[in-house]
This record gives structure tokens, sequence and C-alpha cells, in this order.
């Protein structure tokens, strides 16, 4: 039996029955066997024992949306509105891509996340293959989905489904339950009512979640009610898209009408604030959604838009902007914002028994953080301080199913100077060819 025993610890456990827990926590076979203020009784034989004074541990962040080998357009179009800069800029460089790209694109998002405590990633790509790949050697776990977008000839909206519906059969389960599968349109804008009704019947027959971008900008919603004299929520749930489980990125333009259906439905919110900001999509409606009783998450969205994958960046954001927006200082406050990333989070990827929350029964996916710095001190309310003070920067550990992943800022299973090495050779390839 393999044990870990984290001694004289501060756990933020996101368990609402008792938030913050000083003592201890102990792994066995990758669970969380006991977490409490006592040292556990009978006391573990053999169990590798660390120190935890010093450090803050909390459950590993969940990002549930973005597309990691876009890391190799990080700042190669900044400052433009979505649409230039999808068609002008990144669809372009993506169309060049190649199976190495995609690798190395991945591998350095997967670095970058693991080392700023994501442990569970949303990724909507194409050649997922690889990207699977990347996640079983990584040690961090993926929700994969092969993104479709149906602006084709009928013959290639068939093989672009065919590869999403083999790659499920491929992957579902892999890398001993890491990583998990779903089906994606790209978007209501980008795919045909009858493609998406027809990945709706595939997810069906796979038996598998959906996800899609939706109503991310005005202009988008504009054109889905042009098109098919409806909003985007309402034309999804005529193609029954949410007969099946569904993640939807970004939702910034709802109505309220749009709102109670969507947690009718039970239909699960990617909230990505940074990449919403940076591309001027807006501010979505997260407080009347948390209302409302929609599970929100948050996403980083690509490093092409972001330009970072620190998830605590986007926790700070949505515990600061819709405070902003609303006029509100208890819109969303700083607990509700760790939560988004934590327990909503794999609320919103179906995985709220397994994940999110540090407690007896559940996965060792947890992070350390150094809080003996000035910006943790005055030691005074640490859910704040990790809020609206800490950063992906002050993770030191990471551990995902008991193993450790991240030993004092290192990846132990990549080899991080490669990964940046052949990122940088992967892009000047992309602008010079």
């Amino acid at each position: 039996m393999n044990q870990l025993w984290i001694e004289n610890g501060t756990f933020v456990t996101m368990d609402e029955s008792r938030p913050v827990v000083k003592g201890h926590m102990v792994i066995e076979d990758g669970k969380i066997a006991y977490i409490g203020e006592q040292p556990p009784q009978p006391q573990p034989q053999g169990a590798e024992r660390i120190n935890g004074e010093g450090l803050v541990f909390m459950p590993g962040l969940i990002n549930t949306h973005g597309h990691a080998a876009m890391s190799l357009l990080r700042g190669y179009s900044d400052d433009q509105s979505l649409q230039l800069w999808l068609e002008e800029k990144m669809w372009p460089m993506e169309a060049k891509f190649t199976d190495d790209d995609v690798r190395w694109g991945t591998s350095l998002a997967v670095a970058e996340m693991l080392k700023s405590g994501t442990t569970t990633f949303v990724d909507m790509y194409d050649r997922m293959d690889i990207v699977a790949q990347v996640v079983e050697q990584s040690g961090i776990k993926g929700l994969l989905t092969r993104g479709v977008i149906g602006l084709c000839p009928p013959e290639v909206q068939d093989s672009k489904l065919a590869e999403a519906k083999q790659f499920v059969r491929d992957w579902n389960g892999k890398a001993d339950g890491r990583i998990t599968a779903m089906l994606s349109p790209h978007a209501p804008y980008t795919c045909p009512p009858d493609y998406i009704a027809r990945i709706v019947e595939a997810a069906h027959e796979l038996d598998v979640p959906l996800h899609t971008h939706m109503s991310e900008s005005a202009a988008e919603v504009q054109q889905n009610v042009n098109d098919y004299g409806c909003r985007p929520v309402e034309h999804l749930d005529k193609l029954g898209f949410f007969s099946r489980p569904a993640l939807l990125a970004h939702a910034v333009h709802l109505t309220d009408d749009e709102i109670s259906l969507l947690a009718e439905r039970g239909a699960a919110i990617s909230h990505n604030p940074a990449s919403n900001l940076k591309l001027a999509s807006g501010v979505a409606r997260v407080p009347d959604l948390l209302k409302a009783g929609v599970t929100v998450s948050l996403g980083t969205d690509s490093a092409a838009s972001n330009n970072n994958l620190d998830l605590f960046d986007e926790i700070r954001l949505a515990a600061l902007i819709h405070k902003g927006v609303s006029g509100d200082p208890t819109a969303v406050p700083a607990w509700e914002a760790l939560k988004l990333a934590t327990s909503s989070g794999a609320r919103a990827i179906w995985k709220e028994d397994r994940i999110g929350v540090l407690k007896e029964g559940m996965s060792a996916d947890f992070i350390a953080l150094d809080a003996e710095q000035p910006h943790f001190y005055p030691q005074t309310e640490i859910v704040s301080h990790l809020v609206y003070s800490g950063s992906g920067r002050d993770v030191k550990h990471v551990w995902i199913d008991g193993r450790q992943v991240v030993k004092s800022g290192v990846c132990l299973l990549l080899d991080e100077e490669k990964v940046l090495a052949e990122s940088q050779r992967c892009f000047e390839r992309l602008l010079n060819s």
C-alpha cells in the first residue's frame, strides 16, 4: 500500500462542513484516507511523511475550457476583435499546424497548467490522439474532445465526425482513468443545425457529454437570430443538445429566459473572464447564473487569447469583475470564486464525487502553495489570501491520484527544457512557413 502522511499542514478543503483544517492528511493508494486536526489513529506505518508547515494545501484546480496546443500562438495576435482575431490570425496559422506542433504546444500548456496548480483540464482541439498521449505522459487529468467545425463539404463533415467518435472509443477511460472524452460541435455559428443534430445523436450512441462554444459575442448571437430565427440557447435546445450532459464555454450574452432554460436543462457554464475581457466579448452574468442554480466553473480558454493558463488569475478576476459590473461587493465572494475552480468545476464536468474537495474517499488531487511569502502575511483569512493575493507562481508541489507530478516547482514527468526549446522551434517554423 502506497501511503503519504502530511503533518502540520493548513488544508483549504472546499468542504462546506469544515472549510479549513489545520492538521493532518493521509493518502492511501491514490485516495484521501484521513483528514483532521489530530494525528491519524492508528498512525500509518512506513508512510512517506511530509512536514506541511508553511504550506497551504487545497484541491487541484479544474480548468473547464481551453485549446492547449494554441499555446504556440501566445502573443502572436493581441488586441483584436474576436472574429478578426479568429479569421485573419488564428485560423490561418492553425491551418499550418502539424502533429509536431500539437505535441509541443500541448506539452507547453500542460507544463504551465501543472506548475500553476491545475490538475484537470478540458481540451477541445484536433489531432486529439496526440493531446491524449501528452496527458498520459504528464500525469495530468484531461476531459478531451475533438472539436469539429462544420463549415465544409458533407464528406469532410463525415470524416470529422467519424474521427471524433473514434477518439472517444480509443481514449475514453484510458491512462488509468485520467482521460475521459466528449463530443464537441465547435459552435452554433460554425456548425449547420443538421450537423449538430448528428453530433447529439452520436453522443447518445457513445454515452458521452457534449461541449461547445456558445454566445461568446453579441455579433455571434445576432448572427444566430438572423440565420435561424432564435438565440443560441433556444437553437441548441431545439436540436436536442441539452438532452445530453452539456458544458457551454463563455455564455456571455444571455437573457433571463435563457438562464432559466439552462438551469432547467442542467447545463453547466465555463466562465472565461480573462479571454472574454481581452477580446472585448463582454462579462458573463455569473451572479445571475449562480442565483438561478446553474453550475458555473472557470476556464482560461487558450494562451493565445488570455495569455496565460494560471487559473488563480481567473479566480481573482471572477471575484473582482462581477463586483465592478454589478456595483455589489458581495456579488461573487472569495469562497464562491474559489469554488468555481474546484468543487463547482468538478460538478461542471460530472466528477464531483471524485475531485474538487479534500475529504475522505476522494481522489488525492491536491496542490501545496508556499505561504511563507510577504503577500500571505499577516496570517488573517487564508481563503481571502488565496483569491485576492495568491498566484499560480506560489504553487510548490502537485499530486494527482496521490502521485507527485510537480516537486519544488519542477514537473517530474515532463522534460521542461525540451518542451521550451521545441515549442520555440515550432513557432518559428509556423511564422516563417
